[in-house]
Parts: structure tokens; sequence; C-alpha cells
């Protein structure tokens, strides 16, 4: 009796682990795709070396006043970009999105910097643009989620 129960208990631990490595697999996978796609809860999170491939992930020519076409005729370089950063509402799901262009995010206090630039945006939108209520709030979650996002691209 005794040893069916541990087996049985060995057998879920296995199952339970099995479990946990797909899950991270699985996750490796959609982060390593090119863009890099991040689905959180309040927001869709885009990254590419490549300006032009957040119109590619939509699946569209024209996105809030930018053209597919315009990117790819651009000069895209280290220190100018046809987009460097983008934060609106996603054409398909209208859940918010924000876009980085990591070939335009530069070194130290640059990169900090556009990084907290979009999320100042962005959390402007999930918080309503409420600044006379929500001023602190906003301010202190655009700059944790700056820093989670950081960490990300660092890794990378």
């Amino acid at each position: 009796m005794k040893i069916e129960k541990i087996t049985q208990i060995t057998m879920m631990t296995n199952i339970n682990m099995n479990l946990q490595e797909s899950i991270r697999r699985i996750l490796r996978e959609e982060v390593n795709k090119n863009p890099k796609v991040i689905n959180y809860k309040k927001y869709t999170l885009i990254l590419s070396n490549n300006p032009c491939d957040v119109f590619k992930h939509f699946k569209v020519e024209n996105l809030h006043g930018l053209n597919y076409k315009k990117c790819l005729a651009y000069k895209n370089t280290k220190e100018n970009a046809y987009i460097a950063g983008l934060t609106n509402i996603s054409p398909k799901t209208k859940k918010p999105f924000l876009f980085l262009n990591t070939s335009r995010l530069g070194k130290g206090k640059e990169k900090i910097g556009l990084i907290m630039h979009e999320t100042m945006h962005l959390s402007l939108e999930l918080h309503k643009h409420n600044v006379k209520r929500k001023e602190e709030e906003i301010i202190t979650w655009a700059e944790n989620e700056a820093y989670k996002i950081y960490d990300i691209i660092e890794n990378l």
C-alpha cells in the first residue's frame, strides 16, 4: 500500500515537472520569435530589431498614421529610425500594445529613457489619462514596467 502511494506521488511529481518544463519551453519559443511578442494581461509587448515588423505583426499597411512602405523606404539606423518605439491600441484586438525597435534603443540611459518614454504612454492609456487622480500610480506603474522590459531586453 505504501509503495503504491509513493509510486503515485512520484508519477504525479514527474507529470507536474514535465508540464512545467513544457510551459517554459513554449514561453521560450514564443519569446524567441522575431518579432518577439509577449502577451500580458493588460497589454502586448512587441520587440524587434526591425521597425517595420510592427506592420507585419498586425498584418497592416497603415498603423496609427504610420505606413509600411514608408518604413521600408526609410534609412533605419542605430541613431535614427522610422519607429523607435510605439504605444497604441491594436487594430486587431483593441488591446494596448507597446512596440520597441531594439536596434534603436542605444545603451545605458538612452535605452532606459526610450523604454520609460513608451511605458509612460502605455501607463497613461491604461489609467485612462486620469493624471489628476492617479498621477503617482501612473508614473510608478510606468517605471516598474520599464525595469521589467529592460531586463527582458537585456536577456534576449
